[in-house]
């Protein structure tokens, strides 16, 4: 890990320029009222409650020893946007059921789902068991909710259990593992940044454009949440005294620049010699093929953008050299901050666009990371071209959202073919595909 680039004191220009920054993002709702936050605070309570009722009613039915039940804990971690503290109005909270080692995952699928179903402020309430990592949906008081499970090996739970503790991970079963990297990631992070205040408000700012420039999914092939996160914390890292406004820059400066596919790197990683997977592309030969590794900090490292194309990360690189210029000319008082974020015009940003088609996706991952892998496959094997997806921002949930799909051509080809091949092509794969997981069951609830 390379030491800091620079570390200057902000002038009081920055701080300007940091203020009109918060001014520009405020219209944009990136920032929750005071109240809407104590509500988020409160709901968190209940649910703390439940779990810890719930899990001495369990250990109740188990006859435990008395001493035991008194103290046998649980509790509930928040992880994702919330627990980093750049969550936006409306968005949802990702959370954490950590339970003693006598609750058992079907416990929590069965019992804990009941003890939800029976609170009147619980709306939309769903298990997905078969999930890669398995979560209870639900809507708490108006606040969407995912509750993943952690049955860690522990009699009892403390209430200052450091999940990033290595040692919690012995003895647990792979589900309990990917459960838990949520909120170890987080908490790692939130732990290697210089300045958490700097690194939140510059983390809102970037998520904001990416989300404008329709580069921010996953799913789709370019950066989640995470990986954002990690991208700015590495700027932070790189400039510990740097503040918001010039951080935006430093970031656009720095990744711009980028020699992928080289690794960006919170810290160096750790072996805790617990036999889990990890990246490392001198063990794992297909690890040397990914294509913009961003690597987790917290044990088992994994790189969060193994679904990067060729076609994104050149779409992130040329948004990033444009991020750069704009950030420029409003370092040289040229340009206001406004610009940073204004969406690009799909249409006047490339000479040849196919559009392709919408459709509304009905279930919530599956289809829309199929996707991805069809378009990857016809835009870099048949038109070497470029994708991109907008979507409608205004819902937290992809359970009924519109994706507008549009090919983006560098070069003249026959668009009547395109259109013919490209819309039949993807209706009919997006249907036996909803078809095949319809008969086997494979969507979960």
């Amino acid at each position: 890990i390379t030491s800091p680039i620079s570390l200057a004191a902000p002038k009081e220009f920055d701080c300007m320029l940091t203020q009109k920054l918060i001014e520009t993002l405020k219209p944009y709702g990136v920032f929750e009222e005071e109240e809407e936050l104590q509500r988020r605070i409160l709901i968190l309570g209940k649910l703390n409650n439940l779990v810890k009722e719930w899990i001495r009613e369990i250990s109740e039915s188990k006859n435990l020893p008395q001493s035991v039940i008194e103290n046998v804990g649980g509790k509930i971690f928040t992880f994702g946007s919330y627990r980093l503290g750049v969550h936006t109005k409306g968005a949802d909270i990702d959370a954490l059921c950590v339970a003693p080692r006598h609750v058992e995952r079907s416990d929590f699928f069965t019992s804990f789902y009941e003890k939800l179903k029976q609170q009147e402020e619980v709306k939309d309430l769903r298990a997905v068991e078969e999930a890669f990592v398995p979560v209870i949906k639900l809507c708490f008081d108006g606040i969407e909710i995912d509750i993943l499970f952690a049955r860690l090996a522990l009699q009892t739970i403390p209430e200052d259990l450091d999940l990033r503790d290595d040692s919690l991970l012995k003895n647990l079963d792979i589900r309990c593992i990917r459960s838990l990297n949520g909120c170890r990631v987080t908490d790692e992070i939130l732990h290697l940044v210089p300045n958490i205040d700097n690194f939140r408000l510059t983390l809102r700012a970037i998520k904001l454009w990416a989300k404008r420039h329709n580069i921010y999914s996953n799913i789709l092939g370019f950066l989640g949440g995470v990986s954002w996160a990690m991208l700015v914390a590495r700027t932070c890292q790189l400039y510990p005294n740097a503040i918001a406004s010039t951080l935006v820059h430093k970031f656009f400066l720095v990744f711009s620049k980028w020699e992928w596919p080289n690794p960006v790197l919170l810290k160096q990683p750790e072996e805790c010699n617990l036999n889990l997977p990890v990246w490392d592309p001198r063990v794992n030969p297909s690890d040397r093929y990914h294509l913009m590794p961003i690597i987790t900090p917290a044990y088992p490292q994994q790189n969060s953008t193994y679904n990067v194309s060729v076609s994104t990360r050149m779409v992130m690189v040329e948004e990033f050299k444009q991020g750069l210029a704009i950030t420029d000319e409003i370092l040289l008082s040229k340009a206001e901050w406004s610009k940073l974020f204004e969406a690009p015009n799909f249409f006047q940003k490339y000479k040849y666009v196919f559009y392709g088609m919408e459709f509304t996706i009905t279930y919530i991952r599956l289809p829309e990371s199929f996707v991805r892998i069809f378009l990857i496959e016809k835009s870099e094997t048949l038109y070497t071209s470029k994708y991109r997806a907008s979507q409608n921002n205004d819902s937290h949930s992809w359970r009924g959202r519109t994706l507008t799909l549009g090919g983006l051509y560098d070069k003249v080809v026959d668009t009547a073919e395109l259109d013919i091949f490209f819309v039949i092509k993807l209706e009919e794969s997006i249907t036996n595909f909803v078809s095949v997981k319809l008969s086997s069951g494979g969507f979960g609830p």
